[in-house]
């Protein structure tokens, strides 16, 4: 999803309104995949990815927002601890409005003038009907990745993606001599699972061997 795509418009300024997390009393913060999001969370969550963007100075402190919002929404190993590993990072609605809050403060910075998505744009944006998960794989051979498939399993149900891209072209890690890292994208409409229950996510290879990562959407924004 680009910048330009979602019609970003100068001048156009979202109301500060509700947090996309509530509390109960007594109890920590009550999560769960956000799926019905208001234009009020919506702006919160801009605000809240275009604040910390606002403030960054170098590519390094860009570079650091960027990896902090993949962690916070990863689940699985963290590959800066282990560059062989596998893990995947769960593009909520709520994710994708902070990462588009970051990029409105960064045209605004490069353009030197406000820059807001219309209500018409950020609405496009609160009406995705799907999951989508980036997967991240690491294997012994340079095209390890062809041929992988994925699915969630929560209880008894095997859900399989609406729509998954390939495996990208094999990388391998710098410093080994066999190890190779790989990732592709899936969408899993949110019709199709439970957003508030532990599932995991299975990737299936040709060869018969699979990776299971644990997931408890109710601890996911």
């Amino acid at each position: 999803m680009g910048l330009l795509e979602l019609g970003l418009k100068s001048k156009i300024h979202l109301g500060l309104g509700a947090m996309a997390m509530f509390f109960l009393i007594g109890m920590g913060p009550v999560w769960g995949i956000e799926v019905d999001l208001t234009l009020d969370q919506a702006a919160h969550l801009l605000s809240a990815g275009r604040g910390p963007m606002e403030k960054a100075n170098t590519v390094e402190d860009v570079t650091k927002l960027i990896k902090a919002a993949d962690k916070a929404n990863r689940i699985g190993t963290d590959p800066e601890q282990e560059p062989c590993s596998s893990s995947a990072v769960l593009k909520t609605k709520s994710y994708w409005l902070e990462y588009f809050g970051r990029r409105e403060a960064a045209e605004s910075k490069r353009l030197k003038t406000d820059i807001r998505m219309p209500d018409a744009k950020v609405k496009e944006i609160l009406q995705m009907p799907n999951l989508e998960i980036e997967i991240g794989l690491c294997g012994q051979e340079e095209y390890f990745a062809e041929g992988a498939d994925v699915a969630l399993q929560q209880n008894s149900n095997n859900i399989m993606p609406v729509d998954k891209g390939k495996p990208s072209r094999c990388r391998k890690i710098p410093g080994s001599k066999m190890d190779y890292v790989s990732r592709f994208s899936a969408r899993f409409a949110y019709q199709d699972f439970d957003p508030m229950a532990p599932a995991n996510i299975v990737v299936f290879f040709p060869d018969g061997k699979l990776i299971s990562l644990e997931v408890d959407f109710s601890k996911v924004k």
